[in-house]
């Protein structure tokens, strides 16, 4: 490959992860075209972009990005896939939902590590750490819950109180006739 063609190359990498807060590497090499094919749709369907990326590439990508991703290079080694989301547990959810039909613990795709929220996973041990990461989404909603929870308990109060008071009034003042 000529160096014209692989400096447009890492500069389409660095883009790819430029548009999306988060990335997995995953090992993929050992599924046959119809997982493969199963991985690809599921990936479509979760807005999750998958792409194989040669590992001298990626790092060269990496490093032109100018964050700190030394960690992820000793990751680098064999085929290497890339999946790319916005939202920061998809792709874990995803991996841990095709590996749980497999009964084998080698299962494909295996997690090498991830990027996620600035933070660095390194290891397919890290994989039930990244289902459990709540994306942004959820966190917005847990947060307008909390603040809906104590305007809920004063307007259900106020309710049921105001039902108390009338039927005290209407009581006295059937007494007093």
């Amino acid at each position: 490959m000529k160096k014209e063609d692989k400096a447009i190359i890492i500069e389409k990498i660095a883009e790819t992860l430029k548009e999306y807060s988060c990335f997995y590497l995953t090992e993929t090499t050992g599924l046959d075209a119809a997982k493969t094919s199963e991985l690809r749709k599921a990936c479509f369907k979760n807005d999750i972009k998958l792409v194989v990326v040669k590992n001298k590439l990626l790092k060269k990508a990496l490093e032109s990005l100018g964050g700190d991703y030394t960690e992820l290079f000793d990751t680098l080694h064999g085929s290497t896939s890339l999946m790319c989301s916005n939202t920061g547990n998809a792709p874990a959810k995803l991996i841990k939902e095709f590996t749980k039909k497999d009964k084998n613990p080698d299962a494909l795709p295996r997690l090498k590590a991830a990027y996620v929220e600035e933070t660095i996973y390194v290891g397919a041990d890290q994989l039930d750490a990244l289902t459990a990461i709540k994306s942004k989404n959820e966190l917005i909603a847990d947060v307008i819950a909390l603040l809906q929870s104590p305007a809920k308990n004063v307007v259900s109060a106020l309710q049921s109180g105001g039902n108390k008071l009338h039927g005290i009034l209407e009581t006295l003042s059937k007494k007093e006739d």
